[in-house]
C-alpha cells in the first residue's frame, strides 16, 4: 500500500474534511505528522508528502533531501494570496505570510500539485491547474465516548488528581473525549491532551440548561480524603442520571453509599490505574452502560420517593 505523510499543524477540519478522505479512497496508507514530528528520509523516499495549508520550514529541508513520489498542498482558505487576508488581525496575517504564502514560490520550484476546496480558488489559481477536493462528512458519533467531569474550583485536588488519569485513557482509546468545567488554570493544565473540552464555569441555572444539553455517557466523581469533602452529599448521582449518564464514585463518599458497585454505577478505589482501567472498561462497554444507567434511573425515583417520605416530619411540626 502507498503511503502518504499528511502534514499539519495540528488535527484540523480542513484535513479531515477534504484531505483525509480524497487520500484513503485513494488507496494510500496515511501517516499523519505535526510540523515537529518529521520520518526518517528514508521513510519518505518515494512516498506521497501532503502539506494542509501550512509549510514548516523544517519540512522543507526535509523534502530538498528526498525524491518524493509527489509533493501536494491543499489549502481551503486563499492562503497563499497575502491580500486575501487584509483587514484580519496582523498575527494571523504574519502566520499566513510565514507559513504560506511567502513559501508559493518553493512550492512552484518543487512542482507541487495544488489542491483546492472550492471552484473559486481553482479559477484564481488556474494557471498552477489545481485539483477541486470536495468536502466528505466526518465520521464522528457512532462509537464516541463521552467522559466528563464538573468540579468547581473548591475541586482543584481532584482536577490535578484526574489528569494522568484522562491523559492515559485518552491515549488509549481515541473513541473517548473528555469534558471539564474550568478557567485559565484548568486550560492550561488540560490544554496539551487530545480530544479534551474545556467549559467556562457558569451559574447555576445556566449550568442546569447547560447539563441537559447533548450527550453524555459517563460521569466522573472522585472524592479525595479531604476535610472539605467530608459533608459532600450525593447530588452527583443526581447530575450524571438526569444527562444519560452512568457514573464512577470513590469509595467512602456519600455517593458510594447510595450506589450499589456494578447495578447502577461504579465504586472504584482511589488509584488512578484502576480508574484509567474503569473508565476504559466502561468506555468500551455500551451495553454496561446502557444497563448501569437505566438501574441508575430506577434508583433515582427510588431515592426521590425516601426523600418525599422524609419531609413528613415537616407537616408533623
Amino acid at each position: 500500500m502507498p503511503v502518504a505523510y499528511l502534514v499539519e499543524e495540528q488535527a484540523n477540519p480542513s484535513a479531515d474534511f477534504f484531505v483525509m478522505p480524497a487520500l484513503v479512497a485513494a488507496g494510500y496508507h496515511v501517516v499523519r505528522c505535526g510540523f515537529s514530528r518529521l520520518p526518517a528520509a528514508t521513510d519518505l523516499k518515494g512516498s506521497v508528502v501532503v502539506f494542509v495549508r501550512y509549510v514548516p520550514l523544517a519540512w522543507m529541508r526535509l523534502v530538498e533531501s528526498v525524491q518524493l513520489h509527489a509533493l501536494i498542498f491543499f489549502m481551503d482558505d486563499d492562503v497563499l494570496d497575502l491580500h486575501a487576508s487584509t483587514g484580519m488581525p496582523w498575527r494571523y496575517r504574519f502566520k499566513l505570510a510565514r507559513l504560506a504564502a511567502w513559501k508559493a514560490a518553493w512550492l512552484r520550484k518543487q512542482k507541487t500539485q495544488l489542491w483546492v476546496s472550492t471552484p473559486y480558488l481553482q479559477e484564481k489559481y488556474s494557471q498552477w491547474q489545481p485539483r477541486l477536493v470536495l468536502p466528505s462528512p466526518v465520521g464522528v458519533a457512532g462509537n464516541v465516548c463521552r467522559v466528563f467531569y464538573h468540579g468547581s474550583a473548591s475541586h482543584n485536588a481532584e482536577i490535578n488528581w484526574l489528569y494522568p488519569v484522562m491523559e492515559e485513557v485518552l491515549r488509549c482509546d481515541e473513541q473517548v473525549t473528555f469534558e471539564i468545567v474550568g478557567g485559565r488554570d484548568v486550560y492550561r493544565l488540560y490544554r496539551g491532551l487530545p480530544r479534551v473540552n474545556v467549559v467556562h464555569p457558569m451559574k447555576w441555572p445556566a449550568y442546569q440548561n447547560f447539563l441537559s444539553l447533548g450527550v453524555r455517557h459517563i460521569g466522573l466523581a472522585p472524592l479525595l480524603d479531604l476535610p472539605f469533602n467530608r459533608a459532600r452529599s450525593y447530588t452527583k448521582f443526581y447530575d450524571f442520571t438526569r444527562c444519560g449518564a452512568v457514573g464512577i464514585y470513590s469509595p467512602d463518599s456519600e455517593c458510594a453509599a447510595v450506589v450499589s458497585h456494578e447495578i447502577d454505577g461504579l465504586i472504584i478505589p482511589l488509584d488512578q490505574e484502576v480508574w484509567v482501567s474503569a473508565i476504559l472498561g466502561l468506555a468500551r462497554d455500551k451495553s454496561l452502560r446502557q444497563k448501569l444507567q437505566y438501574n441508575a434511573t430506577l434508583k433515582s425515583g427510588v431515592l426521590a420517593r425516601e426523600v418525599r417520605q422524609s419531609y413528613l416530619w415537616l407537616i408533623d411540626e
